[in-house]
């Protein structure tokens, strides 16, 4: 359940939780034409720590900036707004939520002209998203949105009626997350996160190719990897590339990086965490927690 802050951040102001509103004829809830990010932040030695806030922000415009929308207020005031919403809540740890709108004042298609853009930027605690150190897995019969027929790569929040429809269908089954593939049959992502498999002591990711979101944990993994000279290829994959991996993980800013036991009742590898996703995940934490100078940079932090 989602746990209730004090303060809001809504276009420049704070106001209480209870009082961040929206009218029923918001067109963005109508058409779905909002821009979101998902960004954690993390208790450091030095307070909160916001992990690598500015590459959110820049998605953030790319993704309002795909539909026309202009948002009304800099990066830097955004940056400085999280922050300042971070502060407030006097929470050390937890999950950032900045969204951008059109809001009331008009509709149809063509409200992207005329309607309000509006900024609401939340703070709350939360855990682990998936609960689990390890997951069980399924291929959906859904597959990712067709990159021809919308911007794939944008943090859209339209979007995730494609993810949701993916996640309720596996978990009736029992299962913990969906995987996508994409129109040719190579994997795509999870609903909500990017996947990488271990096989020879390398890693290997599917490519972005403008059809699945440039994940920032993604990113960052594919960073350490690098730095910690461990191979990463960028490649199609197909299903049986999974189940003959040696390890395999998901990565996402609510998963952070969590390992994959099973796909398709097929067993990966051992079934338990590998030493490659221990290793990775060790170092992430490390990072995000302040306790790796070397990735100093990626942190933002609050105080």
């Amino acid at each position: 359940m989602l746990q209730k802050t004090d303060k809001i951040w809504v276009d420049g102001k704070f106001v209480n939780w209870d009082d961040a509103r929206i009218h029923i004829l918001t067109p963005s809830l109508h058409y779905g034409d909002a821009a979101f990010e998902g960004i954690r932040f993390y208790n450091t030695d030095k307070g909160p720590a916001i992990f690598r806030l500015k590459e959110h922000i820049d998605r953030l415009f790319y993704s309002s900036s795909v539909f026309e929308m202009k948002i009304p207020f800099s990066k830097n005031e955004l940056v400085e707004a999280v922050r300042d919403t971070v502060r407030i809540n006097k929470i050390k740890e937890g999950y950032i939520r900045p969204i951008a709108i059109f809001g009331y004042g008009s509709m149809g298609l063509k409200h992207t002209k005329e309607a309000p853009v509006h900024v609401y930027i939340a703070v709350w605690p939360w855990g682990a998203y998936l609960g689990k150190d390890a997951v069980r897995i399924k291929t959906s019969n859904f597959i990712r949105i067709h990159p021809k027929s919308t911007i794939a790569d944008a943090k859209i929040s339209g979007h995730y009626i494609n993810s949701i429809l993916a996640s309720l269908e596996v978990k009736k089954h029992g299962y913990d997350e969906a995987l996508l593939l994409d129109y040719e049959g190579n994997i795509a992502e999870g609903p909500g996160e990017n996947l990488f498999l271990v096989k020879n002591n390398s890693l290997i990711t599917p490519p972005l190719k403008r059809q699945i979101l440039a994940g920032i944990t993604r990113d960052s993994v594919i960073k350490i990897a690098k730095d910690l000279e461990i191979r990463v290829e960028e490649r199609d994959l197909k299903l049986k590339d999974v189940y003959n991996a040696d390890e395999a993980f998901y990565t996402g800013t609510a998963v952070e990086i969590t390992s994959i036991k099973e796909l398709d009742d097929k067993i990966i590898g051992s079934g338990k965490i590998g030493k490659l996703i221990e290793m990775l995940k060790k170092e992430f934490l490390d990072i995000v927690h302040g306790k790796n100078k070397k990735y100093e940079n990626w942190l933002t932090y609050a105080y």
